[in-house]
């Protein structure tokens, strides 16, 4: 690794970090010995990055620093290609149009040495499964997951029965052919998992979702834990 990725990613570790970092975990995730990561950390001070070492503790930075935009390496531009690439082949109408803005913004934005990581990647995503058609506008679930709202939905099952279901949706999973919405569901009072291909109407309401979402999301996440661990 040149020492200019180097500096950049031990900027990154620390800004990620949730705890002080000792300078002898920097050096065994950067395969540097200790020497050489007092040098990098001495460049990063001279070059005014708010890095500073806590006696007994480690490095930490300045919650208000942010690295300058596009400072990328190849790998994380062709990780963000890839990920575009997929999403622009999977993801709704709204969501594959950002994917494909994303990536002619990063085409337009990075030196020249680097654009062929975007513009020809060595890397793509294969589809293998036809694209399941979405029933309803899953952008109006993704705008209510971020709002906190609660979301009015015709839902037909795998036997054909429709019924009205008010949810309170917590994420949407994205699989190579189809997309399931994750929601406590009132008409069950419970949670449960609903493809979108099987809505037929997906209708934002104003009520908001009357729990913290952070505990909300807690309890289906254990709950998924649970029937992991029962089968």
């Amino acid at each position: 690794m040149r020492r200019t990725e180097r500096l950049f990613g031990i900027i990154q570790a620390l800004r990620t970090a949730r705890r002080p970092v000792a300078g002898h975990e920097l050096a065994a995730q950067f395969e540097v010995s200790l020497r050489t990561l007092y040098r990098d950390m001495a460049e990063l001070l001279a070059q005014r990055v708010p890095v500073r070492g806590e006696a007994g503790t480690g490095y930490v930075i300045d919650s208000e620093y942010d690295m300058p935009p596009l400072m990328l390496t190849v790998d994380e531009l062709e990780a963000a290609a890839l990920g575009a690439a997929w999403v622009a082949q999977r993801g709704d109408d709204a969501l594959a149009r950002g994917a494909r803005n994303l990536v002619a913004k990063l085409s337009a934005a990075v030196p020249d040495h680097l654009r062929t990581a975007i513009i020809e990647p060595a890397i793509a995503p294969l589809a293998f499964r036809k694209h399941v058609l979405d029933g309803a506008e899953v952008s109006i679930i993704r705008t209510a997951i971020r709002d906190r709202r609660k979301i009015g939905v015709s839902y037909v099952d795998v036997e054909g029965r429709a019924t009205e279901r008010i949810l309170w949706p917590i994420i949407i999973g994205y699989q190579d052919d189809i997309r399931i919405v994750a929601a406590h569901c009132e008409l069950r009072d419970a949670f449960r998992h609903f493809r979108t291909d099987r809505m037929k109407r997906v209708e934002r309401l104003d009520a908001r979702i009357p729990e913290p979402f952070a505990r909300l999301r807690g309890r289906w996440e254990i709950q998924q834990l649970r029937r992991r661990d029962c089968t």
